[in-house]
């Protein structure tokens, strides 16, 4: 008997390489056993040791952080150095997303540690998502991040907008996941059709679809498959014309899941999408690079548009995070033939991390027990009651609004200059126009926290600028000078992301 497949595939299965993963999946049950075995007067606890936890596990990520390109788990997963980077991405996110938490369910009469539990399954979910090299395990990591967020969006479940947000992202959710299955379907199913050239073995790999692409350049049934695929993680990124779901799931959802799908979850579709661009579907260009372009334009324009007359801060927020998709869908449609776009995307992430996790910061603070109705008038005066809050505030808006000489700026600026290298002038003068008509709702923004006309800020949100706790007030003093340092200084993280 010939044990040699048997052997390479025990050594494909190297357990080691998804360590954080396992990790956080141990930390998890742990939150859960602690829960069960701790007297309830120590449960407050809980949530600090999941921080303190996550924190040891990114320690020790950054401590081992250069690897090769290798594959592993018989092609299921690609270690890489753009793997290891969004590994710490999410483990970052899900870190902040916990000190908002801590914040925010204080105010709620709601579980807390299934909470915290969640956040740390899904963070998992998204780090295998975006090393997936398999359509398989692509789906499967996929539906485990949006099932644990359709429990997030819904959390606090006395709220009737946040149980109508959970309805509205669930019902999205399923279309999108449907869209996408059809997708990786018909691609199964053509690679495999018997009289076409192609490894029919391989046919659910990327590496396999890739080669049955190269040669059959022009087949529909192929080109439906993949823009069905582009469809379901269109839905993720929030781009046109699959964000309808956004400002009404943003809004109803806790501010710190709101955080989260804005950063995280869109982080994690771009990087699922940038992969398929620069490997799968490469051989598509033709038909890739019209789609992208067509829905870059659409969503730059839409969700720059649509903020404008916004006075909910989280709906503002949504909207605005639809032109940002846009931008970045700039830098996605250059990526295959060009290792400074791919850079750009990553740079983009981290800098939009950065700038939203201080304005979502500041909106957790001022955030009542419905939190789902913050209105730009709640912010009037803010700069008068907490210099500090309204610094931070303003800091994370003229990020987001590109305004040098913070990070954002860098951002945009990186993904523009991808854009032009790759000629695609048109789409640059709609970015552009974007970025012109954004400036315009974030500074009134910042004009409602430092030139209002009002008086002072209303008591009931004076009594919550006060507190917030020091993790949160530590953290988002981070972050805003962290978005100043990285827009003057890219060095270290520049070469990081241009060599993914």
């Amino acid at each position: 008997m010939d044990f040699s497949a048997l052997r390479e595939l025990a050594a494909s299965n190297t357990w080691a390489a998804i360590l954080p993963e396992v990790s956080l999946g141990c930390l998890a049950l742990l939150l859960l056993v602690l829960e069960i075995a701790l007297p309830k007067s120590r449960h407050g606890w809980i949530p600090a040791w999941s921080i303190v936890g996550q924190l040891a596990i990114l320690a020790v990520l950054l401590a081992n952080f250069g690897v090769p390109y290798r594959s592993t788990f018989n092609g299921l997963l690609m270690q890489s150095p753009g793997g290891q980077l969004m590994r710490a991405y999410f483990l970052v996110a899900s870190i902040l997303v916990s000190i908002l938490a801590r914040a925010s369910l204080a105010r709620q009469s709601v579980p807390r540690v299934e909470f915290f539990h969640i956040v740390l399954v899904v963070t998992a979910a998204m780090m295998l998502l975006v090393q997936s090299r398999n359509f398989v395990m692509l789906f499967v990591a996929l539906e485990t991040v949006t099932v644990g967020l359709y429990i997030l969006v819904s959390y606090y479940r006395t709220n009737p907008k946040t149980l109508e947000a959970g309805l509205k992202y669930l019902v999205m959710g399923a279309l999108s996941s449907a869209l996408l299955l059809f997708g990786i379907a018909l691609l199964y199913g053509v690679a495999g059709s018997p009289g076409l050239p192609g490894r029919t073995a391989e046919a659910m790999q990327y590496v396999g679809l890739e080669g049955f692409l190269e040669a059959n350049p022009h087949n529909f049934m192929a080109a439906a498959g993949i823009v069905l695929v582009i469809s379901g993680v269109a839905f993720k990124i929030g781009a046109f014309p699959f964000q309808i779901w956004v400002p009404d799931v943003y809004q109803g959802a806790p501010t710190p899941v709101t955080a989260f799908l804005a950063v995280a979850s869109k982080a994690a579709g771009f990087i699922v999408l940038l992969v398929l661009v620069t490997e799968a579907f490469a051989p598509y260009e033709w038909l890739v690079v019209p789609v992208l372009t067509f829905m870059a334009a659409a969503t730059i324009l839409f969700g720059n548009l649509a903020a404008l007359k916004q006075h909910n801060v989280k709906r503002l927020m949504g909207l605005s995070g639809v032109s940002h998709a846009g931008f970045i869908l700039l830098a996605v449609i250059p990526a295959a033939h060009s290792t400074e776009a791919v850079g750009a995307v990553y740079f983009y992430l981290i800098a939009y991390l950065i700038a939203s996790f201080a304005v979502f910061g500041v909106m957790t603070v001022l955030a009542g027990p419905d939190d789902a109705n913050q209105e730009l008038g709640d912010y009037a005066g803010l700069a008068k009651e907490s210099p500090f809050l309204a610094g931070v505030l303003a800091c994370g808006l003229g990020s987001l609004a590109g305004i040098p000489p913070f990070a954002g700026f860098v951002g945009k600026l990186f993904v523009f200059v991808a854009a032009f290298r790759a000629g695609h002038f048109g789409l640059l003068a709609v970015a552009i126009a974007g970025v012109v008509i954004s400036i315009y709702y974030y500074f009134g923004w910042i004009r409602a926290a430092y030139f209002s006309d009002e008086a002072a800020i209303d008591p009931e949100i004076r009594k919550r600028v006060a507190g917030g706790g020091l993790a949160l007030r530590v953290a988002v003093a981070a972050l805003a000078a962290a978005s100043v340092v990285l827009g003057f200084y890219q060095g270290p993280l520049g070469r990081l992301v241009s060599g993914h």
